[in-house]
């Protein structure tokens, strides 16, 4: 389970914080608890996902080594956007 504060990539929103773990209300009246997604590079973007059962991607971020060895080796066109943000995220923050 990630933990509000923490640096994720969505498959949907790529790089993002967790901004809040918050419960919302079911329709048999049950609270479901969510994840506030926010985007890092674009602060408009907000998702709310399930923190179980969930069918969006949701994943710690991809360390230093493999950011650079993504970045060394996959052509432009062989990365999504949101691939080539995490990776510039990744080697932006690990200095």
């Amino acid at each position: 389970m990630f933990e509000k504060k923490d640096i994720i990539f969505s498959e949907t929103l790529g790089v993002c914080k967790v901004h809040e773990v918050t419960k919302l209300a079911a329709k048999n009246g049950e609270p479901i608890p969510y994840y506030g997604l926010r985007s890092v590079f674009d602060n408009k973007k907000v998702s709310y996902i399930p923190v179980e059962n969930h069918k969006v991607l949701l994943r710690e971020l991809i360390s230093v080594e493999e950011a650079q060895k993504l970045k060394d080796n996959s052509a432009p066109d062989d990365l999504s956007e949101l691939q080539r943000q995490e990776i510039e995220y990744v080697l932006s923050n690990a200095k």
